[in-house]
């Protein structure tokens, strides 16, 4: 599978993400919100962004696995957080598991903040698009 990186020099310089990922692949696989529940339906993190933001990425990356692909075909990526202020005073740390999981690879990402989410006791939410060969 083919994906290029499409940063266009008429817009800003993203930092963290890119604007658009062109990708040819065979098949989409569309990733349903995941939220902090571990294994056994229990929210992990009460309270904590950053370790529910590792929770979030430890089930993307068992769905994208299940269908034989990794966290390198995700193409698009929307985080919804309950305090974009609370997220940000949390990038360092958030930043760092990124890596951890996606190295210096950036599919495209939206950031909204909402009201609330479905799941209580949840801070975030993302859901995404990968594309399997």
């Amino acid at each position: 599978m083919a994906k290029r990186v499409i940063n266009p020099p008429t817009l800003s310089a993203p930092r963290g993400f890119s604007h658009a990922i062109e990708a040819s692949g065979r098949r989409l696989l569309f990733l349903a919100g995941q939220v902090a529940f571990n294994q056994t339906g229990v929210v992990v993190g009460q309270q904590d962004l950053p370790t529910q933001f590792r929770q979030v990425m430890e089930n993307l990356k068992a769905v994208v696995e299940s269908e034989g692909g990794s966290l390198r075909d995700i193409v698009k990526l929307t985080i919804y957080v309950l305090d974009k202020t609370l997220y940000r005073s949390n990038g360092q740390a958030i930043g760092q598991i990124y890596r951890e999981y996606f190295g210096r690879y950036y599919p495209a990402m939206t950031l909204v903040e909402v009201r609330s989410l479905y799941d209580d006791g949840c801070m975030i939410e993302i859901d995404g698009i990968a594309v399997l060969e």
